[in-house]
This record gives C-alpha cells, sequence and structure tokens, in this order.
C-alpha cells in the first residue's frame, strides 16, 4: 500500500494564506493523483494534524510545510506524531533545496528585479541557529542562481534583521533593494517583507510546481530511508 502523504503546516490567521496551502495541497496532489493527500496544521488552523493523522488508514508519511529546522520541526511535530500516529513515517524539511532556488528565482524576475538590484532572502526566523543557517544556506543558493551577493535577513527573531539588512543595504550604490520571499503563503512575516520599504518584494513560494515537486522528493526520501532501516543487514565473514 502506497503511505498517505499529509502535509504539516504551521497554521496561520490569514485566510489567504491558507487558501494558498490548500492550493499547494491541491497542485501536490495534482502531481501524483493515485496517493492519497491530507493537508493539516500543527496550530492555530483546521484541521489539526493531531485530529487528521489518527484517521487515515494505511501508512503515513508527514511532511513538514517548513523552509527550515527549528521548534516546529524538531519538537511541536514530533511530540504530536509520537502522541496521535506512532508508525506515521516523518520527513525532512524543506530547505535548503535548488527547487526552492528556482521558485524564488523566478518569482523574483517575475516581481521585476534588475540587474542593478541587491537582494535580500527574507525569512521568518528562529532561535535555533541551525534553522537560521538553513536560511542563509538558502541565500547562498540563491546568490550562485542569481551569479550576485544575496543576504538573509529575518522579520522575527535572528540577525541580521530585517530592518538592519534593508539599513546596511540601504548604503550600498545599489538603485534599490529587492526582497525574496522566503515564506510559504501570505500571512504575518511575509506583510512584515511588503512593508519593509524595499523595492520589488517577490510573492510567497506559494503553490509553485518546483515546491510541490519538492515535497514528493522529501516524500520519497522518507520512504526509502523506511525500507532502508527496515530491510535486515546480512553479515558477511571473511
Amino acid at each position: 500500500m502506497r503511505p498517505a502523504l499529509v502535509l504539516a503546516a504551521h497554521g496561520t490567521r490569514s485566510t489567504a494564506g491558507e487558501r494558498t496551502l490548500s492550493a499547494l495541497a491541491e497542485t501536490v496532489a495534482g502531481v501524483r493523483p493515485w496517493h492519497r493527500v491530507e493537508l493539516a496544521y500543527l496550530e492555530i488552523s483546521s484541521p489539526l494534524l493531531a485530529e487528521v493523522l489518527p484517521v487515515v488508514r494505511g501508512p503515513v508519511v508527514v511532511v513538514p510545510l517548513l523552509l527550515a529546522g527549528g521548534y516546529h520541526a524538531h519538537i511541536d511535530l514530533p511530540e504530536v506524531v509520537a502522541e496521535h500516529r506512532r508508525d506515521a513515517i516523518v520527513a525532512g524539511w524543506l530547505g535548503p533545496h535548488r527547487l526552492l532556488t528556482s521558485a524564488l528565482a523566478r518569482k523574483l524576475a517575475r516581481a521585476g528585479l534588475r540587474g542593478t538590484d541587491a537582494v535580500l532572502l527574507g525569512a521568518a526566523g528562529s532561535s535555533d541557529p541551525a534553522a537560521l543557517a538553513d536560511v542563509r544556506a538558502a541565500a547562498h543558493l540563491l546568490a550562485v542562481r542569481l551569479a550576485r551577493p544575496v543576504t538573509a535577513a529575518f522579520a522575527a527573531s535572528g540577525t541580521p534583521s530585517l530592518e538592519e539588512a534593508m539599513d546596511r543595504l540601504g548604503s550600498t550604490p545599489a538603485a534599490r533593494v529587492a526582497i525574496a520571499s522566503y515564506v510559504l503563503a501570505p500571512g504575518f512575516f511575509h506583510d512584515r517583507l511588503a512593508s519593509a520599504g524595499a523595492g520589488p518584494v517577490s510573492e510567497p513560494l506559494g503553490a509553485d510546481p518546483d515546491v510541490a515537486a519538492l515535497i514528493w522528493h522529501r516524500y520519497d526520501e522518507a520512504v526509502r530511508r523506511h525500507r532502508s532501516a527496515a530491510e535486515p543487514r546480512t553479515l558477511h565473514r571473511a
């Protein structure tokens, strides 16, 4: 039996954000229509992951709709899975990855990126240094793709803050600052990026085909890892 895919998003008070995540789930389901795909949330939005996991029949793979590690990836989600579906396979979070880089570059171009723009990768942020490192790695991948420096900045927790990065880039010869929105859906953090006083701000990653492809990539990775761990090991004697 093919494991069902459960997408685990954080949750948002933005109706536009919920619509975008629903559209992403539909895009994901359209890639492999023979698979069951469910969207659930850790908090705030519904349905909650704690409610969805017990009612999905058969094997389950949970893919976190998180762009970096951090508290939600390391604490929240594992606790829900441990309490409500101990047999579920949990995949890795999404970023950094070249497929996200492709989506970011495409959305920046659509927003009107110019060759003279300074570029900032705007993320939510985290108190977890490893999560911040994930975002900085994503900024590096984008810098390679665009062949120009890209500064990672954080709207909530992490350094440099969005304001600090804007001030720093504002003192450079660049005509303006373009922000690549490193969030999945509209909501509080994208609003912070949009109001930063920059030039163009790209749309959230949303229901992008490359994001959908990455979700299935994480799903496949998790299934392979689980099957490899379950296979009996053969001891070879010299």
